[in-house]
């Protein structure tokens, strides 16, 4: 027999959530706005993996199921390990931070130098790869901000830097290989 159970449980009504370890904080506090944007960058992947295939479909799922792994290092503000405790806090490690520098590596051997910059279009797939990048660097802004305040994984930033740097590598090879990026001509606009 399937028990379901409520999806709400009213425990956030007075405008408080539950960290990691038990602790209630504001909804608004800054842990809460750094792994909540960090779960936004994940929405946005979910919605570029409808316009991908093959390599870039597998790796967009990889660091979806590592976003997820972010928000979770980031929800357990406890940096010590209870020797008591039974259950380990998730963190981010070096080597999903150096996955994605050879991924970014591999990806970019393959695009021409770039001789402006681009503005984020092109493929839709692309597109959403910049929309990804953009809301990543949000999630890294409010992850460095947090940690002035209170500890946390230094590996949580270095990920989320790498990270933004993938989306911009992956949305050019989106546009083919860069060919079909969208240039930036300084000034297109303005009346003579």
């Amino acid at each position: 027999m399937v028990v379901l159970s409520k999806i709400y449980t009213k425990t956030g009504d007075a405008g408080e959530t539950a960290l990691g370890n038990g602790a209630r904080v504001a909804k608004h506090s800054s842990r809460v706005n750094a792994y909540g944007t960090v779960d936004e960058t994940n929405a946005t992947v979910g919605l570029a993996r409808q316009h991908a295939t093959g390599e870039m479909d597998l790796a967009l799922a990889r660091i979806s199921n590592d976003l997820f792994d972010l928000g979770a290092d980031l929800c357990r503000p406890d940096m010590e390990r209870d020797s008591e405790a039974a259950y380990v806090p998730l963190r981010i490690l070096a080597v999903q931070v150096e996955r994605l520098e050879r991924e970014i590596d591999a990806m970019n051997a393959k695009l021409t130098p770039l001789r402006s910059f681009i503005l984020p279009g092109g493929s839709a797939l692309a597109a959403h790869l910049h929309l990804c990048r953009t809301i990543c660097r949000r999630a890294e802004r409010l992850t460095v901000e947090l940690g002035t305040m209170e500890s946390i994984n230094a590996e949580a930033v270095r990920y989320l830097n790498r990270l933004s740097d993938w989306f911009f590598v992956a949305g050019r090879i989106a546009n083919n290989d860069g060919a079909d990026d969208v240039l930036w001509v300084p000034g297109l606009t303005r009346e003579a």
